[in-house]
């Protein structure tokens, strides 16, 4: 589940190991190219942090970064499901 808080959206996500979070990241890393919107994130082992703020609007939330979150729901669904 998303929060906004300081200005961002925040989502913790565990995997069932370390190859499937580094699966996620790099289909997420696609989607985030293509859509020019790079999220701030973190992992360790299967554990991801993810932190999306919109830097050409003075660092805060906006539409762009819902439809990034979006998608990154539905990918992280999906891997759930496997």
């Amino acid at each position: 589940m998303w929060i906004e808080e300081e200005n961002k959206l925040k989502r913790n996500l565990t995997f069932k190991d370390f190859k499937q979070a580094m699966a996620f990241m790099n289909t997420v890393a696609d989607i985030a190219e293509e859509m020019d919107h790079h999220p701030w994130w973190s992992n360790v082992y299967n554990k991801i942090t993810i932190e999306l703020t919109t830097h050409d609007a003075g660092n805060t939330i906006t539409d762009r970064d819902h439809k990034l979150a979006r998608q990154i729901d539905v990918i992280y669904d999906s891997m759930k499901s496997e």
